[in-house]
């Protein structure tokens, strides 16, 4: 059920990184990201299969099998912490969403 936080905290990471580095991400990167709600419902879009994919996308939707298993073994406590801040936010903010991509992930 972390899926979405991975997501956003990979998108993120994704934007920044150089090569295989996977820079930290910043609690104010984190809020900018759940700030946006086009970019938010973009990626949510995406990983539903009902909107294209940029690559942040892609690679978001590599992740989300093992997420929704609970396997994130590449996560930092920092990002383990976002990733249930926003995990929180999205069911709240986007419960719709958040039911369809449980429901297609997590099985």
């Amino acid at each position: 059920m972390q899926f979405t936080y991975i997501l956003l905290l990979c998108a993120l990471a994704a934007v920044y990184a150089e090569e295989d580095k996977r820079p930290e991400v910043s609690d104010g990167a984190l809020d900018e990201a759940l700030n946006d709600k086009r970019f938010i419902l973009r990626q949510l879009k995406c990983a539903l299969g009902e909107g294209p994919c940029d690559p942040i996308g892609k690679r978001l939707k590599t992740l989300a099998p093992l997420v929704l298993r609970g396997a994130c073994p590449q996560c930092t406590p920092q990002e383990t912490k976002q990733i249930q801040r926003t995990l929180s936010y999205v069911q709240r903010n986007y419960p719709q969403q958040w039911a369809k991509i449980v429901r297609q992930y997590s099985g």
